[in-house]
């Protein structure tokens, strides 16, 4: 049973979102805080999931940081998955969605969308496994799709089809942005700039005789492609990559 099915003691869940829960105050102890609010404290969770990760995110470490009791929470949200799945759904409201402009080229629109969505996996690394836990039905996640699904729908390609291109593309910035996540992170814990990482990752990897004929070739790769930093190579590889899946959109609807 996944986490997003689980709610305090283990009772069956499905979504926050569906369950009509402003508070019901799940504990049945603390009391409500002056000056807080179910808004501030997911502020507040967001802050603390950039800055530790999922592994370093408790209720009591939020309640620390927001100087109230871990107990004082549970007047505002039910069980911590409540508040890791509100979490989930602000930073989707992060995302610039393009307007309901039929006229709008839907190429632009797609890229458009697929570029805020690599840039929102990148900032919030915790992002992509809480995504694959919960419902996702929130406000934000809600017109996430909804744009997604109405450019997609532009594309002329016939209904049953829809949902393949759907996940061709935003599976593909799912697993771009997770995997460039990481890496940034990495570099973080290490104290290196994305590009002193690279080169200090590759250096290691040739030395390993396994792995050293591998990564020549993928020298070779990467300089073909060109780029003189990590982020330009990465911005290359991902627009490609667009490119790719754009044309393949074109030519199942040029197919009929």
């Amino acid at each position: 049973m996944t986490r997003a099915a689980q709610g305090a003691g283990g009772a069956a869940r499905t979504s926050v979102w569906l369950e009509g829960r402003v508070r019901r105050g799940g504990r049945g102890g603390g009391q409500p805080s002056s000056g807080l609010d179910r808004e501030r404290i997911t502020g507040a969770a967001v802050r603390l999931l950039d800055a530790e990760g999922l592994a370093g995110f408790s209720m009591r470490r939020l309640a620390a940081e927001l100087n109230v009791t871990a107990m004082s929470l549970y007047w505002y949200v039910d069980t911590k998955d409540d508040l890791l799945e509100l979490a989930l759904d602000a930073a989707f409201g992060e995302l610039r969605l393009p307007g309901p402009d039929t006229e709008a080229d839907w190429r632009d629109q797609l890229r458009r969308l697929a570029a805020e969505y690599r840039a929102l996996l990148v900032r919030h690394p915790w992002l992509s496994p809480l995504a694959g836990t919960f419902l996702n039905i929130g406000p934000n996640s809600l017109a996430f799709s909804g744009t997604i699904q109405r450019v997609v729908r532009r594309t002329g390609l016939p209904e049953q089809h829809l949902a393949g291109a759907i996940s061709a593309v935003f599976q593909f910035v799912y697993g771009y942005g997770t995997i460039e996540g990481h890496f940034v992170a990495r570099c973080a814990d290490a104290g290196m700039v994305p590009d002193d990482y690279f080169r200090h990752a590759l250096s290691a990897a040739t030395r390993a005789p396994d792995a050293a004929e591998v990564f020549r070739e993928s020298v070779a790769l990467m300089a073909a492609r060109g780029g003189d930093t990590v982020a330009e190579m990465l911005d290359r590889d991902f627009a490609f990559a667009l490119d790719l899946l754009v044309a393949g959109i074109e030519a199942m609807v040029a197919r009929g």
